[in-house]
């Protein structure tokens, strides 16, 4: 794959985020009236503070084209993914209990599946699918062995999905 180099790097500056997380819902696509294609993933990252606060970050991830179409059959809700791409200046907004939130954008340029944190479901998918289809589906990205470092990403609950 090809990075666009100058999303990257624009007069000496660069804005790249690397993410990895759980997808919280399958993902969705729509075209726009000019005909492009857009899908749109939403993430949910974990950060620790100290020893015991857990929070979650929810990302959302655009990918105009057809870039990773080869992917996305395989992108379910829960499925441990990681994105590099381009971070988007935040949106702020009400949600409807009233209450502010921020909604943080990325354009993906680069996404694979993370070893990390599988869910049963991805397990049994991947199981079923061609071998290694699943784990060698990335775009300009080194992939793992089935198996390697398992858990390190928690899952999530879906309680905690804000949409």
């Amino acid at each position: 794959m090809a990075v666009h180099k100058q999303s990257l790097i624009l007069g000496g500056e660069m804005n790249q985020i690397t993410i990895g997380g759980h997808l919280g819902a399958d993902p969705e696509v729509r075209f726009t009236s000019s005909g492009q294609k857009v899908t749109t993933l939403r993430v949910a990252a974990k950060t620790r503070r100290g020893s015991n606060k857990e929070d979650t970050i929810w990302w959302r991830v655009t990918i105009w084209g057809e870039q990773f179409d080869k992917m996305i059959p395989y992108f379910k809700k829960g499925s441990s993914i990681i994105v590099l791409g381009e971070l988007s200046k935040p949106e702020i907004f009400t949600d409807r209990e009233g209450h502010p939130q921020v909604s943080m954008n990325i354009t993906a340029y680069q996404i694979q599946f993370s070893p990390f944190g599988r869910t049963e479901r991805e397990k049994e998918s991947s199981a079923s699918a061609t071998p290694g289809m699943a784990e060698t589906a990335t775009v300009g990205a080194q992939s793992l062995e089935k198996g390697q470092g398992e858990g390190a990403f928690p899952a999530f609950n879906e309680d905690e999905i804000p949409f």
